[in-house]
């Protein structure tokens, strides 16, 4: 057994009294969870503190919280582990510090209500199958293999750690967010449903849809489960822009088709060529501007103003349109044929990777029992 110190950020509405902090300590097993230290905290020191769980294994997700700043199941998050985050920067004897979910209010202490922030978003991507005609005698049957593209995002528990990591619903609480779009391409890709455009359509066009998702990983590091949200929205970006040509209000189809072609052609991103591609493509789109291009452009200026007063965009590539220069020594080359390799096999990268890996050093020649430069030779 061990000893933790527990902060615990606390809200009693009946109290009148606003938030606030408390310090619990437990005696614990270093290999049980930050949940055991609340329930015995519950049960042995404090009974009105109130938490939501259930099956205590990582399966209801039910008990979201916060963990030293980071969203995650209080069951799945040993309290050895929190602790030693907790004080890994300065080794002193900082609390494990648990939060109720952000992106929701707070109901009572760690409890918070699911039913506005995540439900109500889940509903509005028409969580179930819409198969088209009669159906049948018995159940839908589909090949295996045409479900493989969806076993990942049916492993998710709704528990709502990647909405209460999501920095666009921070930043915008209309934002659709990354359980409910997983949610959505959860139907999206499977072949029974028939509503695939519309679907798409629906969620290109929402201002607060696919396109508000700022690519922060944030929801794939918080995801107990390996579900990978952002992933899922990328995948119905790309079905709407390539295999469905969506051309959504939101300018979002035109941004990565321009964003895509200045990064083949230069391999580097030109800022200012992005901007002028994205609301006015082309020739014809630079000489006759239709009237949601200038309002676009326009919109524009006060990003363009911050990026002049940070130094971001002070040299005259950053400014001009075009003048950015290339990868050098051929390797533009490279990128071209990464390019026509992905286009070719259609191949879907994953850029997320996490953790550290040690590589172990190659064995020189004299450990392998062989003379230097003597390689093949025994």
């Amino acid at each position: 057994m061990a000893e933790y110190t527990l902060k615990v950020r606390r809200y009693q509405p009946e109290t009148g009294q606003g938030p606030y902090w408390q310090q619990f300590e437990v005696d614990l097993d270093p290999d049980l969870s930050v949940l055991d230290g609340l329930l015995q905290v519950r049960d042995r020191t404090d009974g009105t503190l109130v938490v939501r769980c259930s099956c205590r294994a990582a399966i209801c997700g039910s008990c979201g919280m916060k963990v030293n700043g980071e969203s995650t199941l209080g069951c799945k998050t040993r309290i050895s582990d929190a602790h030693e985050r907790a004080n890994r920067r300065d080794g002193g004897a900082n609390p494990i510090v648990v939060e109720p979910m952000a992106n929701m209010p707070v109901i009572k202490d760690l409890v918070t209500d699911m039913e506005s922030t995540h439900w109500e978003k889940i509903r509005r991507v028409t969580p179930w199958l819409l198969p088209e005609g009669e159906p049948p005698e018995r159940e839908y049957v589909v090949p295996p293999e045409s479900m493989i593209d969806v076993t990942q995002v049916v492993g998710c528990i709704q528990c709502g750690a990647c909405v209460s990591s999501c920095l666009s619903m921070e930043a915008d609480p209309g934002f659709i967010g990354p359980a409910a779009l997983a949610k959505a391409y959860r139907f999206v890709g499977d072949p029974r449903d028939s509503q695939t455009t519309e679907r798409l359509y629906d969620l290109a066009q929402d201002p607060h849809g696919i396109y508000d998702c700022t690519h922060c990983f944030s929801c794939v590091d918080a995801c107990p489960k390996d579900v990978a949200p952002m992933d899922q929205i990328m995948r119905l970006r790309r079905l709407a822009t390539h295999d469905h040509e969506i051309d959504d209000v939101n300018n979002g189809r035109r941004h990565e088709t321009a964003f895509t072609k200045i990064i083949e052609k230069k391999g580097t991103l030109d800022e200012s060529l992005l901007l002028q591609e994205s609301y006015a493509q082309g020739i014809k789109g630079k000489l006759i501007p239709r009237a949601s291009a200038l309002k676009g452009l326009v919109g524009s200026i006060p990003t363009a103003i911050r990026g002049l007063r940070t130094g971001k965009m002070r040299s005259l590539p950053k400014l001009v349109p075009g003048v950015h220069h290339q990868l050098p020594n051929g390797a533009q080359g490279h990128v071209k044929r990464l390019y026509a390799h992905a286009e070719e096999h259609r191949t879907q990268l994953n850029l997320y990777i996490t953790g550290e890996e040690e590589i172990e050093p190659e064995p020189d020649e004299e450990e392998l029992g062989r003379e230097p430069n003597q390689e093949g030779q025994q």
